[in-house]
């Protein structure tokens, strides 16, 4: 028996060890074989370099977000800056920042649940 791609003699081989396709005797299970590999390789390929996690920027916001942790880490460095200061400038005049808590908490919330999905420079966030 030949490859009909490739022209190979794959005698009783479920694949043709010239190209790797399928030969007759095994087209079925080549075919779920191929379209997992395609899946897998499809995600593996969507994964973009950069993109953060969302549980670890759900985490700080909950836990440390007050200080504008979660969103430095998201690259929002302006609603960082805002939450950073509301904390310290409250803490130095001797009340707690509810504000920044509040905002960090609904950002925490909204992360998790995937409102918020993507980074500042638009990249999605990963699971």
């Amino acid at each position: 028996m030949f490859c009909g791609k490739c022209g190979i003699d794959v005698a009783d081989s479920p694949f043709c060890k010239g190209c790797g396709c399928a030969t007759a005797n095994n087209a079925q299970d080549a075919s779920q074989q191929s379209n997992q590999q395609q899946n897998f390789a499809g995600n593996q390929m969507n994964a973009h370099p950069e993109a953060k996690s969302k549980i670890v920027a759900g985490i700080l916001a909950l836990l440390i977000g007050t200080l504008g942790i979660h969103n430095f880490y998201l690259g929002f460095t302006g609603k960082a800056i805002a939450q950073l200061l509301m904390s310290t400038v409250g803490i130095l005049l001797i009340f707690p920042p509810f504000v920044s808590w509040i905002w960090s908490l609904v950002e925490g919330i909204q992360i998790l649940t995937g409102s918020i999905n993507v980074d500042a420079k638009g990249i999605p966030l990963t699971e």
